[in-house]
């Protein structure tokens, strides 16, 4: 499986069903009154880790997330049925942003977290929500609110306790395939690992602690040369790191300083967790060089291990003292700042464009605004007289006049088209 760590998605949450107008008709019941149930609500949209998903593969072949719209009211005060939430799943250790705004809105580190996305609009009010003593048939009803739209940026940080680093061809990838059950690509040139390896490495208590075999740094990573600087965000999780140190290279200890130099470039944070030192291929040296190499990184620490991941020698040892440190050393704080995610409510859509179509003609285009000339109906003098207090209370008539509107010009709002009386409109 290819590993994609950042993609973008759009989400759309489901519109909101119409209210509806409607009257009781039953036999023997006099003047039965208002009888429109009210729209169901639309389906809102949730994010969710899953520990089961290790990539972000699948936004590949599908990034538009569509909730159903909830369904119109009916008639004898029937309501609509509301529509079903869907639920997208992610790898645990996704961070989600709002691209419009830049803002992080979720940082996804546990099974089965969850965050709302996008809010299904409300379901629009039936007609018999608005009957009072005073006003007992009440002609109009409410549309429903429309949905939520926005674009996601979903980049993937990986959680693992222990991260493994070095040079290319250090022996990342074949140590990891000797301690855990992960069976990484292995071959004797540079690049091997493309992507990072999890592995799941079994403690003698019998619980375990993830490791990931990171691609291979070089020098200039931090500003982007080679493969390891698009993964250096997934060591950032991890409770420390194992540096694994290639002892047949000719300067061993100074591959090892421009590893550590290329982490603080990257981050301060990063270059300050600590660091097991793992001398690899002591079967390919001779015991003289192996202890000189041994000496030269006891003065900078003192938990270095010699090691051959191919032959497996002191591999143990080392494991066993990664499940120590597991144990001792917490999780490092999440650095990542969540912005309050107000766009996951934000259906406000009351902006509304006017066009002066011709001499005489202006068009009224706004969400809004065709949402509830939409349940209007033209024949109805209640409901005309309705939709036009809207029109001034959103400043609709303003407009008009600063685009030079006169009496006899004609307005056309969605299906409604009506003739512009000054007198009438502002009386």
């Amino acid at each position: 499986m290819k590993f994609i760590d950042k993609c973008k998605i759009r989400v759309v949450s489901g519109r909101g069903g119409n209210g509806m107008v409607a009257w009781r008709r039953e036999k023997y019941v006099d003047k039965g009154g208002p009888a429109g149930g009210d729209g169901g609500n639309g389906g809102d949209v949730y994010l969710v880790a899953d520990e089961n998903m290790s990539t972000l593969m699948d936004f590949k072949h599908k990034s538009v997330f569509k909730a159903e719209a909830g369904e119109n009211g009916g008639i004898k005060n029937m309501h609509g049925r509301c529509a079903k939430n869907i639920y997208i799943k992610v790898p645990v250790g996704t961070v989600v942003k709002d691209i419009k705004t830049g803002n992080i809105i979720a940082d996804l580190t546990k099974h089965e977290q969850e965050v709302l996305a996008a809010k299904g609009g409300r379901g629009g009010r039936g007609n018999a929500r608005f009957a009072t003593a005073q006003k007992r048939a009440p002609q109009f009803c409410e549309p429903g609110e429309p949905p939520i739209e926005r674009e996601l940026f979903l980049e993937l940080k990986l959680i693992a306790d222990v991260g493994l680093l070095g040079m290319p061809n250090a022996g990342k990838s074949t140590l990891i395939s000797r301690i855990s059950s992960a069976k990484p690509k292995i071959a004797d040139y540079p690049f091997t690992t493309l992507v990072p390896n999890l592995g799941v490495v079994k403690k003698r208590s019998g619980d375990g602690y993830v490791v990931a075999d990171i691609p291979g740094l070089i020098e200039g990573a931090s500003q982007g040369t080679g493969l390891g600087h698009d993964f250096l965000r997934h060591v950032e999780r991890c409770r420390f790191l194992v540096h694994l140190v290639d002892i047949t290279e000719e300067n061993p200890l100074e591959n090892f300083k421009k590893i550590n130099l290329e982490l603080k470039k990257y981050s301060e944070n990063l270059s300050q967790l600590y660091q097991i030192i793992a001398l690899n291929k002591i079967d390919a040296v001779d015991d003289e060089r192996k202890n000189s190499i041994y000496e030269e990184f006891k003065k900078i620490s003192s938990d270095v291990f010699e090691i051959s991941a191919v032959t497996g020698e002191n591999t143990e040892k080392l494991t066993d003292f990664m499940a120590l440190k597991v144990d001792e050393i917490p999780k490092p704080e999440t650095h990542i700042t969540v912005e309050e995610d107000t766009g996951a409510y934000n259906n406000d859509d009351s902006e509304f464009e006017i066009h002066k179509a011709a001499k005489d003609v202006y068009i009224i285009q706004g969400g809004k605004i065709e949402r509830i000339a939409g349940v209007t109906d033209e024949r109805n003098s209640e409901q005309v007289i309705r939709f036009q207090n809207i029109m001034k209370g959103m400043g609709v008539f303003e407009e008009l006049s600063k685009k030079g509107i006169k009496d006899g010009d004609t307005i056309i709002i969605g299906h409604l088209e009506f003739v512009f009386y000054a007198d009438e409109m502002y009386g």
